[in-house]
């Protein structure tokens, strides 16, 4: 029973032992709740409903945050840099778990009728989950034609040097707490990993104003130095289309005319490259139509010019793509929430994102001693507990 004038959470999930409750957890956040009941039933039995099911999975992560709190990351030398991604993905969520304004143009819309939506478009009926990863990195040096392939082929000389591969991932998401939380979440993290600001930290982004100015201001709050660079994936899009304002798609002048921008911003000449391309539409008079594609890649190039020194990043042998973040959305988020048919609601969708994080960071097992040793105080507490901090 709880002590007289002690807080207690007054739940009762200890009809089904832990065991159990593990199995319903790792087969829910994996595939579909209709799966995960199946897959329940055939190992114990008819134990539990589908609604039960999903109350357990929410209830197992309540301890999320705390068991992270209390974890101590692996030290790392000084010489691997430590580098920090960010990025939003959506998910389709029932009218109740959208955010106010989405729910109001949602409502909004709702008397309007079209024929045909586009390939998976959803409008208004998704909610934006913020993703962030922090991992480790070896150093390797490259060049720029080691990430661009050069237009009349490679030489048999020199094979292509690999980038850098991510170590100790560590990755967090959330439905519920708003992106200036999670990406405080990620430099927490990042301190704990290195408290005393040796190693060089790596933030990419894909340029986005709003997530810029929260990691600006998560930087001058913890008092360290970061490297910001520009996601260079991103780059490649819009020289892209740059490319296709002047040639054909698919011939082979559109591939060498973005090939040798490309490698023009890799070397560190973003600004020239820029200057050359409106200079080049100029020349040729581009149409309005096609000069709009031109004229967004000067700006978002010229936009961005103190996060494109690609030269010194490559040197030093940093990560210039933000594939650790996108394989991440791409694994917490659409593997599972964006299933055909799912709409969430928001307790549900934010628990298996936790879950699904935990699992991801190789957690779980760890985890489950942890919420277990918390749930056993929670349901039997003694009169001196609330004077003890429970550690990982």
């Amino acid at each position: 029973m709880p002590v007289p004038g002690r807080p207690w959470s007054g739940r009762r999930d200890g009809r089904h032992s832990m065991g159990l409750r593990k199995i319903a957890v790792t087969e829910a956040v994996r595939g579909s709740f209709d799966q995960a009941h199946g897959a329940v039933t055939r190992r114990c039995g008819n134990v539990l409903g589908k609604r039960r099911l999903e109350e357990l999975v929410v209830a197992a992560a309540v301890d999320v945050d705390a068991f992270y709190r209390a974890r101590i990351p692996l030290p790392c030398s000084r010489d691997m840099p430590l580098v920090l991604q960010v990025d939003g993905k959506g998910v389709v969520m029932r009218p109740e778990a959208l955010r106010e304004a989405t729910r109001r143009a949602a409502e909004k819309t709702a008397g309007g009728h079209r024929a045909r939506l586009a390939p998976g478009e959803k409008p208004n009926r998704k909610r934006m989950a913020t993703v962030a990863c922090v991992f480790d990195i070896r150093l390797a040096p490259r060049r720029p034609h080691d990430v661009i392939h050069p237009p009349g082929g490679r030489s048999d000389e020199r094979a292509a040097r690999p980038g850098p591969k991510a170590e100790n991932k560590w990755c967090t998401a959330s439905l519920v707490r708003p992106p200036e939380q999670v990406i405080a979440d990620a430099f927490y993290q990042a301190q704990a990993r290195d408290p005393e600001h040796p190693r060089p930290w790596i933030v990419l982004v894909d340029g986005a104003r709003h997530q810029l100015d929260l990691i600006a201001a998560e930087t001058i709050r913890r008092d360290v130095t970061v490297h910001v660079l520009l996601d260079f994936v991103h780059v490649t899009e819009y020289v892209w289309a740059a490319a296709h304002a002047f040639h054909k798609p698919g011939t082979t002048e559109a591939e060498t005319w973005a090939a040798d921008h490309l490698t023009a911003i890799l070397a560190g000449h973003a600004a020239r490259t820029a200057n050359e391309m409106t200079a080049q539409a100029d020349q040729q008079g581009l149409p309005a139509a096609r000069r709009e594609a031109v004229d967004a890649c000067h700006r978002y190039l010229t936009g961005h010019l103190d996060q494109l020194h690609y030269d010194t990043t490559l040197a030093g042998g940093w990560p210039i793509a933000t594939g650790a973040i996108e394989g991440a959305c791409r694994h917490l988020i659409a593997d599972r929430l964006d299933i055909t048919g799912a709409r969430w609601g928001l307790h549900g969708a934010e628990a298996v994102l936790r879950l699904r994080s935990l699992i991801s960071n190789g957690d779980l097992d760890a985890y489950w001693h942890f919420h277990a040793a918390r749930e056993h105080d929670r349901l039997y507490p003694t009169p001196d507990q609330w004077n003890y901090t429970l550690t990982a």
